[in-house]
């Protein structure tokens, strides 16, 4: 029996394959598309705290749906930014 990719619920090495799981989030995010953004994954005790600025919505959609796709199971929490600078639907009024 193998436990590569096994859960560890109250004990063993959940710390070493945490680690593990961040690595390889991070090689994956750096390798794609979404590589050349400044997004910070760190473990905080059992749970992951992702942090950085994103161009749009779709982007950190995107990186969250890897970042779950990557550490099934574990709790992240975002603190993404979106800095999406859409055009004005109307024009601005000046006085």
């Amino acid at each position: 029996m193998s436990t590569h990719g096994s859960q560890h619920p109250g004990g063993g090495e959940p710390a070493q394959n945490l680690d593990y799981r961040i690595a390889h989030l991070q090689e994956r995010l750096a390798s794609g598309e979404l590589g050349e953004l400044g997004v910070r994954v760190e473990a905080r005790g059992q749970t992951v705290l992702l942090t950085g600025t994103v161009p749009s919505a779709p982007c950190r959609d995107e990186i969250l749906r890897t970042v779950h796709e990557e550490l099934a199971g574990v709790p992240v929490h975002s603190d993404l930014v979106v800095t999406e600078t859409s055009s004005p639907d109307h024009a601005e009024e000046l006085a």
